[in-house]
């Protein structure tokens, strides 16, 4: 028998005990709810703002109910021996105070951060909501005698509630920094923490009432009982189980969701990269990364559009355009190599960048032309200003393999609107350089009215030159190829020409070199290789058997897929690889020696023919050149014209057949046009011969004329009965 003081008189008390297994349970419901409470306060934190606040008003009833349902099993394993009910409204009341005290608990929770002041009172109104749920839940049992407390022990398990409610909420802040195995350790063990803290509230709450002996509960008949009791538990343990799963559910989405927004992240910004690299490549030089002239010009036309702008409102300005070309480049591309040549370049790059302004545009055009964009320029001798400058800079030596190599430029200047339509100012200053250039080089020249008669003629030409093949103007010439021994036609060099339907035929000596100024010469090649293999397609149908050889350029060579594209056209008109034969000349094979081996070796590999022209008039080594597959060596025409007369040219001629005859190769000599050149070349057993003695270029339906023994007198064989002798002769070759 105990007394306790309180409202009423002293009474002796009932005796009380618990029923170890439903509070085991409590326990258990405790750490549960405590566990997916922390659960939800990460979701609730980390979910957008929209589904945070679904969160939230889940979260607080299942949280509250959690809490709630604890206390109500820990009132259930309370034993007394009278019977014991609660009142309906009052145990609603405490279920509401439990769900308000966790909406606050979430709410704070949500907070990215707050400080000491809205802590404490968080806490302070978490921990009342808490104290409020169980003491009404106490209330709710109402006693014929009411209850005494012993209020030491009241005050003690409202400081437990404010202090479970204060390490709640600072559980709540750090498991939304954890992740991976670390938060699931810290997740188990902080809700062992809440949950027996929360167990520590209730039961001093309990140990803190007395019933009176001989008290007799007026609410036994209303909520009670262990049926009530199994229900409690069992809804609350699948409301948590399906709280559970949905968290972890959404988890799980939310992390998927993560790491596919990441990987589209990582894919857009790789995809900027790759867009970034594409446009760079579109608009860069790739040697010297300077703008290309596609981008020079889209600079151009903006620049034009912001002076028209400012020529409006009364501010008077000019633009000038520099064209750079560099004086003699090729001889020391020629003599050095590519590679050096490539150093002169981005040397000479980085030279007119250091002289021009932040708002001048440097760009590389050609292979050593470059243009410079001046804006905003008073007049022409702003220009010349920085012309000198220029031509001072590149005029400084280069260092190149521990030696000084000097080179000068030729600079053209055009001002806008001074010189020209706006249309014609980049051609314009192109004129201009050629003027510098014609005048020795090494200078500048201002453009003047009648330099653009030539200016406007190269840009009519060359507009006409994009158009040459879809209008049918191109067309193969072919010239005989004679066999040194038998006299009679072994093969046929195809050579491009352009009629012009204004201009007549026009010298390739001049188209040529405007497609590769203007970059068509990668068109013109690949149709060269498609009509050649169609002809020879077409001589097969009707009985001739014949190899063609045609000319590949630099830029051919430096091209990905060449050697694809020529296996298609031959696989295209059903014509065998042996009966192409591909030349290249000697400084081009010197110029890029890896490019060249690459290239070699590739159309070795579908048994294509190839074939060094020009030989002797390049800078060749003669290992690398035995290590060519090529078949075949053709003298240049400049040795061959001389035969007759000079000393030194027989020699190189009988030392080139030497030479060709020791690595295995064949000879051709280019530029015959004299029964003497013959003799002497016959005698210092050259295999093949070809020039005007024998025939000039000619149309193919000529040539097969000639082949069926329509043919000028005292020229080489061609008739029908050469033409089996010419086919076992393509078979030993």
């Amino acid at each position: 028998m105990r007394t306790v003081f309180s409202t009423h008189t002293v009474s002796t008390f009932m005796p009380s005990s618990y029923n170890a297994l439903v509070v085991a349970a409590s326990i258990a419901i405790a750490v549960f709810a405590s566990y997916v409470s922390l659960g939800l306060a990460r979701r609730v934190r980390m979910s957008s703002r929209g589904v945070g606040q679904v969160w939230w008003a889940i979260g607080s009833m299942v949280m509250g109910t959690g809490i709630w349902a604890m206390h109500f099993i820990g009132m259930q394993a309370f034993q007394l021996p009278i019977a014991l009910g609660y009142d309906g409204l009052l145990t609603l009341a405490s279920w509401t105070s439990a769900v308000v005290a966790s909406g606050i608990a979430l709410a704070v929770a949500a907070r990215p951060s707050y400080r000491w002041p809205q802590f404490l009172g968080a806490s302070l109104a978490m921990g009342g909501g808490i104290c409020a749920m169980h003491y009404l839940g106490m209330l709710a049992i109402k006693m014929s005698i009411p209850i005494s407390w012993d209020w030491h022990l009241v005050t003690a398990s409202a400081f437990v509630a404010l202090l479970s409610s204060a390490m709640a909420l600072n559980l709540f802040r750090v498991l939304c920094s954890l992740s991976g195995r670390r938060l699931w350790l810290f997740q188990t063990l902080a809700a062992l923490v809440m949950g027996f803290a929360i167990c520590g509230m209730h039961y001093t709450g309990m140990w803190a009432s007395h019933f009176a002996q001989g008290s007799v509960c007026l609410t036994a008949d209303a909520l009670g009982g262990p049926e009530l009791t199994t229900i409690i538990i069992s809804t609350t343990a699948m409301l948590l189980i399906a709280t559970l799963f949905s968290t972890l559910l959404d988890a799980r989405l939310q992390s998927t969701a993560f790491q596919l927004n990441q990987s589209l992240q990582e894919s857009n910004a790789k995809l900027q990269i790759a867009n970034a690299e594409l446009q760079k490549r579109a608009f860069a030089d790739p040697l010297t990364n300077l703008p290309n002239r596609l981008l020079f010009e889209d600079r151009l036309i903006h620049a034009l559009l912001r002076m028209e702008r400012s020529n409006y409102h009364g501010i008077k300005e000019r633009l000038g355009i520099l064209f750079v070309d560099l004086d003699g480049f090729k001889p020391i591309n020629d003599s050095f190599g590519h590679i050096s040549g490539d150093l002169i370049l981005q040397s000479a790059a980085d030279r007119l960048v250091a002289q021009a302004r932040a708002s001048d545009t440097v760009a590389r055009v050609g292979g050593d032309e470059f243009l410079m964009l001046l804006e905003n320029v008073e007049d022409v001798a702003a220009c010349m200003s920085m012309a000198n400058r220029i031509l001072k800079a590149l005029t400084e030596p280069f260092l190149l393999a521990g030696k000084e190599l000097q080179i000068t430029c030729s600079i053209g200047i055009v001002v806008f609107p001074d010189h020209g339509e706006r249309d014609h100012l980049i051609a314009n200053a192109d004129a201009a350089m050629y003027a510098a250039k014609r005048n020795g080089g090494n200078g500048i020249a201002v453009f003047e009215p009648h330099m653009g008669s030539d200016a406007g003629d190269q840009l009519e030409l060359q507009n006409d030159l994009r158009h040459a093949i879809q209008r049918g103007q191109m067309t193969l010439h072919y010239q005989p190829k004679v066999d040194g021994q038998r006299g009679c036609i072994i093969g046929v060099e195809a050579l491009l020409r352009w009629v012009h339907p204004e201009r007549g035929m026009i010298s390739p000596d001049t188209f040529i070199a405007l497609a590769e100024r203007f970059g068509i010469i990668n068109a013109l090649g690949n149709w060269v290789i498609e009509e050649a293999c169609r002809q020879l397609a077409q001589w097969r149908t009707l009985g001739l058997h014949m190899r063609v050889a045609i000319n590949l350029s630099v830029h051919q060579l430096r091209e990905a897929g060449l050697a694809g594209r020529i296996a298609q056209a031959l696989e295209r008109h059903g014509v065998t690889a042996d009966q192409l034969l591909c030349e290249i000349t000697e400084s081009i094979a010197m110029e890029d020696t890896q490019t060249t081996q690459r290239a070699f070796e590739e159309l070795r590999h579908i048994g294509v023919y190839l074939s060094i022209d020009d030989f002797g008039t390049g800078y060749s080594s003669l290992n690398y050149l035995r290590q060519l597959p090529a078949q075949q060596l053709k003298i240049d025409r400049c040795f061959i014209r001389d035969l007759e007369t000079e000393e030194d040219a027989r020699a190189v001629v009988h030392a080139v057949v030497r030479l060709a005859h020791a690595l295995g190769l064949r000879v051709v000599a280019e530029g015959v046009e004299t029964a003497g050149q013959r003799d002497i070349l016959l005698r210092m057993r050259c295999d093949e011969l070809q020039g005007y003695f024998y025939a000039r270029p000619m149309p193919a339906e000529t040539l097969l004329a000639w082949a069926r023994g329509d043919k000028p007198a005292g020229t080489p064989d061609f008739a029908a009965s050469m033409i089996n002798e010419l086919h076992a002769e393509l078979a030993e070759y």
